[in-house]
């Protein structure tokens, strides 16, 4: 049985700044933007109506990251940290060059850097939206048993 993972959806609550953000720090590039429309997003998402959501699609290799901004007022939620043991998706783990630098420029571009997270081989880091990315060096999955 085949199986593809087509993307992760991530909501924001400002596009421009969080596609900057993980086009700038992370190096995704863009690929599309779709405006779904509201009957459709609403009965896909199990929402109510209004919704007004448009999603970014960002690349970085094959993974394709969808950033989704609600823009109707009643769509919009609070925004609140998560931490790593709430139930579901925890974080996002990349492998970058140079963490130290990455985490640089998560800080310049809205991203927040966890220091007490830091244990020299990893770091944790927020994006601007709150979202937790782990930054693990390009070697790390040759480190994994095989």
């Amino acid at each position: 049985m085949g199986f593809v993972v087509n993307h992760v959806g991530h909501c924001v609550t400002d596009l421009e700044r969080s596609r900057r953000f993980y086009e700038e720090v992370l190096g995704f590039e863009y690929w599309h933007e779709l405006a779904v429309p509201d009957e459709a997003a609403s009965k896909l998402l199990d929402l109510p109506q209004p919704l007004d959501v448009t999603a970014v699609y960002l690349r970085r290799g094959d993974f394709v990251l969808e950033l989704m901004h609600f823009a109707a007022p009643s769509a919009q939620e609070s925004v609140r940290e998560r931490v790593m043991k709430e139930i579901g998706l925890t974080h996002l783990s990349v492998s970058v060059d140079d963490i130290a630098a990455t985490a640089a420029r998560a800080a310049e571009f809205g991203g927040r850097v966890l220091e007490q997270t830091n244990v020299g081989l990893a770091v944790m880091i927020r994006d601007p939206d709150g979202q937790l990315l782990e930054l693990l060096p390009m070697d790390y999955r040759d480190r994994l048993p095989a």
